[in-house]
């Protein structure tokens, strides 16, 4: 269970990711009742727009958007990665030309503490180098000790006693970089612990591998976050690795296209074959989709150009989640979590039908 002071949430959790205050069609209230109890926002999209002053003006981000329960804000380290020819970086810090109105940013890890301060959030991300996947190892241990330095200026700059900072553990494909990465960021005493940039690139056993290694290393003790990877497949690898806090915009992107998660695979409620096709989408799942709407009506509102339909989908893919998470709870409880993520993997085909 990690305490927050919006609350308590067991783990391992799903965070559905709400980059820029908002999950993607879904309302707070839609979000709550699928049983979500923690989300996550972006630092950096925030400071973007609408501003930082703007949040604190309205009394921090839970009360600008509407959410009471906990929220971990990233930092701006994945933008880092995906906004690469926007930017410039150094020791000091990061440079970009928003990719809003092209104005000049200037991001330190100190200046990122500040903003995730301001906008008072449950738990604070590191700023961290997310680099682009590569085999060479000289620019990836570059990138693990611009990490380590921006790691320990930012636990130094922090001030707010009550709000929890996890340190990121880079290093590529390379196991004995992962290892030093880690064992570097634990040294500096973090409330909770990330393995990021897997996932961004690399081959799945290459991923798996990684996983595999530095999962069972991180402290057991405290939070351990995969961040970004969100199949249904991944969450069950990184469990199965020691993880225990996961994030991914797959269920409102996938659903933004007509595509619902299900224990036996993909549905691509768009195609022709369910024209007639008048059951849930999954007739065990609980979400207010699944128990109103067919796949029917479904197929008719995405083909008609209809704004329910992206939502809908997205609500049912956020309900898969997080009752994933709660059925590998109960699992791992039971003592019987490998005997259902083997039987999962049987059942569950990722390709879309």
């Amino acid at each position: 269970m990690v305490q927050t002071p919006h609350g308590a949430f067991p783990t391992p959790a799903f965070m559905p990711v709400g980059t820029q205050g908002t999950v993607k069609a879904l309302t707070p209230r839609q979000i709550e009742e699928t049983g979500a109890e923690i989300i996550l926002s972006n630092a950096y999209h925030l400071f973007v727009r609408p501003g930082v002053e703007t949040i604190q003006k309205a009394g921090g981000l839970h009360a600008f958007m509407g959410w009471s329960k906990p929220i971990l804000t990233d930092s701006g380290g994945f933008q880092i990665f995906s906004l690469s020819r926007l930017r410039k970086l150094s020791d000091e810090g990061v440079s970009f030309q928003s990719h809003f109105d092209g104005r000049e940013i200037f991001l330190t890890p100190e200046k990122v503490i500040e903003i995730q301060e301001i906008l008072g959030s449950d738990i604070a991300m590191v700023l961290d180098e997310c680099p682009p996947y590569s085999r060479d190892r000289k620019p990836i241990q570059e990138s693990l000790e611009r990490t380590v330095k921006w790691a320990k200026r930012s636990q130094s700059e922090r001030r707010k006693e009550d709000q929890a900072l996890f340190g990121i553990v880079q290093g590529g494909i390379f196991p004995d970089l992962r290892r030093e990465s880690l064992e570097r960021t634990m040294e500096i005493d973090f409330d909770g612990y990330a393995l990021g940039g897997v996932f961004v690139g690399e081959s799945r056993e290459e991923s798996l591998e990684i996983l595999r290694e530095i999962g069972p290393r991180m402290p057991a003790g405290r939070p351990r976050y995969l961040m970004g990877a969100g199949t249904p497949l991944e969450l069950l690898e990184a469990v199965a690795s020691g993880l225990d806090l996961f994030d991914c915009v797959t269920p409102t992107r996938y659903g933004r296209y007509g595509s619902a998660f299900t224990s036996k695979g993909l549905v691509v409620v768009r195609n022709g074959k369910y024209n007639q096709d008048f059951q849930p989408l999954d007739r065990d799942c609980r979400c207010y989709t699944c128990q109103n709407f067919s796949r029917s009506y479904l197929r008719h509102l995405f083909n008609s150009g209809e704004m329910l339909g992206p939502g809908l989908v997205s609500i049912h893919n956020v309900q898969f989640f997080i009752d994933l998470m709660n059925r590998v709870r109960r699992e791992i409880e039971a003592g019987s979590f490998l005997d259902f993520k083997r039987g999962f993997e049987r059942q569950f085909d990722p390709a879309q039908r």
